[in-house]
């Protein structure tokens, strides 16, 4: 059974909170979040972190600004998920707002695999580009980017994932976390770095005098797609990235965000007025994915440069129905994986490695993700790839650097892994097929010296309790116009109540009647249909129900437990 734990807050956080006007409960949950001063809450864009900070961006935009003005050749290699997705219609906006001759090359994730390989360049080559551009990859194509420059093409790598023991000798490197770089924020997406590119890149043509005669390009516009990779790559939303996201949120809301983030979120049946961002994470990140995982994420990524409404709505209806099908598919996979499970306690082991042949590779990550959400254990499922080879995709917990993890499989076992890449929540990694029992093996023992039975035990963390009074639509607001995510979560609480009414709705859904002392509440529990008893333990998150132009408190009901 998963622990309910209260999360600390810092007493002078609370304090400095608290005597600048912030009410006692917003002000505990912000210093619970590292919030020191309301300051940090500001999302003004004229607070952003300058580009000037980051390694490599003035070499980069230097380089940029020469071939737009000599009409050279650009060519942009994304990753094939949304942040890629993302990054590329960033960079593809913005250079072409700038006037350079700019395409791009998206790899299909099932010939090609991930990153600027050599087999990339040589396909890219073919476009004959005087420069390659990476975004959300790059850092680790160090054969990649050599072969580029053996047929004289430079590259430009933009990327936010972890480097390994060698960079690529790339043209020019624009990734907060390389070595030696002083960039504060170390949380930006693929999809900020080139944001963040682009803004230096402007900077410099401005100073070339580029804009003497025309308009500069309003990069504030493409703020939405930014808000939209940032919150589906699962990022720390640390200060910088919240302002980012608060002001993409509020370009959609008014009504301002790209042809395709409206269409998407039409075909979704969600209201761009009331825009957030589990919008983003969980409406429209899916529906863009999906074109990676199934079929070819250029249609995503045409989604989101197309100004043609039209266009905009027939390609976000086939994601729509792209992303069903994938739906259907990770429902099958799961319970495959699961009948796997079934008669093995998985609660005996520290990791989960699975491997069906008939699983479909671009759907595994999320089956990991399920996985490790179910039984809370680092979890890795592996799809039959090209030349007996298998792909993997992990998704680990807080308390298991899922890269790190890998990275010490191999050393302990050369040649075992063909390569692997990640960062600490998540991983991909290549295997031959008839090592698979050796690999989860191997997994399975790192985990164990890296773990404790403790770590293995899911922690719900809450914000505390409240009295029935401090439960109110005014506090449910208050929660409402911050943005929440990954590293600055939602708020939640706890408390026990009384079961006074409950009814199922949809189908699959309980809807309760709650009593605290004297006061009652309404609240839902989505994909529940067991009874709950007359008093029980329950973690909520308070928010704001709309319905026919009328504003209520709802509890959403996350956790709950016998009394």
């Amino acid at each position: 059974m998963p622990r309910i734990v209260t999360r600390n807050h810092s007493p002078s956080s609370f304090g400095a909170l608290t005597a600048a006007g912030v009410h006692p409960v917003m002000a505990r949950i912000l210093a619970a979040r590292g919030v020191e001063s309301v300051s940090q809450l500001a999302t003004e864009l004229a607070l952003l972190i300058s580009p000037d900070a980051m390694r490599g961006i003035t070499i980069a935009a230097q380089l940029l600004a020469d071939a737009i003005t000599d009409g050279k050749k650009l060519l942009i290699v994304a990753d094939y998920d949304a942040d890629g997705a993302t990054a590329c219609a960033v960079g593809i906006r913005a250079l072409r707002a700038m006037d350079g001759q700019v395409d791009y090359l998206v790899p299909n994730r099932f010939e090609f695999g991930y990153g600027l390989t050599p087999e990339i360049v040589r396909l890219a080559s073919r476009r004959q580009p005087d420069i390659i551009i990476t975004v959300d990859n790059g850092i680790a194509s160090v054969d990649g980017v050599e072969e580029a420059n053996r047929l004289g093409i430079q590259v430009i790598v933009t990327d936010h994932h972890l480097p390994g023991d060698a960079l690529p000798a790339a043209a020019a490197i624009v990734n907060p976390n390389q070595p030696g770089c002083d960039f504060p924020s170390k949380n930006l997406a693929g999809v900020g770095v080139i944001f963040y590119l682009m803004l230096r890149l402007r900077a410099e043509l401005r100073g070339r005098g580029a804009f003497a005669t025309t308009p500069e390009p309003n990069l504030a516009e493409l703020l939405d797609i930014v808000a939209l990779g940032t919150v589906a790559d699962v990022v720390k939303l640390d200060d910088n990235n919240r302002r980012l996201v608060a002001q993409g949120l509020a370009r959609i809301r008014a009504g301002r965000a790209c042809a395709g983030i409206r269409a998407l979120m039409q075909v979704a049946g969600r209201e761009p007025a009331r825009a957030s961002s589990y919008d983003l994470g969980f409406v429209v990140g899916p529906r863009l994915n999906a074109a990676g995982r199934l079929d070819d994420m250029s249609l995503g990524i045409e989604c989101l440069i197309t100004d043609d409404e039209r266009r905009a709505t027939d390609m976000a209806a086939r994601l729509d129905a792209l992303n069903r099908e994938r739906r259907e598919i990770e429902a099958d996979m799961q319970e495959s994986a699961l009948a796997r499970l079934d008669g093995i306690d998985p609660h005996d082991n520290y990791t989960l490695s699975l491997f069906e042949p008939d699983w479909h590779q671009g759907v595994i990550g999320i089956l990991a993700s399920r996985l490790r959400e179910r039984f809370h254990r680092p979890a890795i499922a592996f799809a039959r790839g090209p030349d007996g080879t298998l792909k993997g995709s992990g998704r680990s917990i807080a308390a298991l650097h899922l890269r790190d993890a890998l990275d010490l499989v191999a050393k302990r076992q050369p040649g075992l892994i063909a390569k692997f890449g990640g960062h600490a929540a998540a991983a991909g990694l290549t295997i031959s097929e008839d090592v698979f029992e050796q690999f989860a093996q191997a997994f399975e023992a790192v985990a164990r010296s890296l773990l404790s039975v403790g770590d293995l035990t899911q922690i719900i963390e809450t914000d505390g309790g409240l009295a029935a009074d401090e439960i109110t639509l005014p506090l449910a607001e208050a929660i409402q116009g911050i943005v929440w995510g990954q590293g600055f979560p939602a708020p939640r609480f706890e408390g026990v109540f009384t079961v006074l009414q409950q009814r199922i709705v949809g189908e699959k859904h309980v809807k309760l009647t709650l009593k605290n002392g004297a006061a009652s509440f309404d609240a839902i529990k989505f994909f529940e249909d067991a009874t709950l008893p007359a008093t029980a333990r329950f973690v909520y998150r308070p928010e704001v129900n709309e319905y026919n132009g009328h504003r209520r408190l709802q509890l959403v009901i996350e956790h709950w437990e016998a009394a």
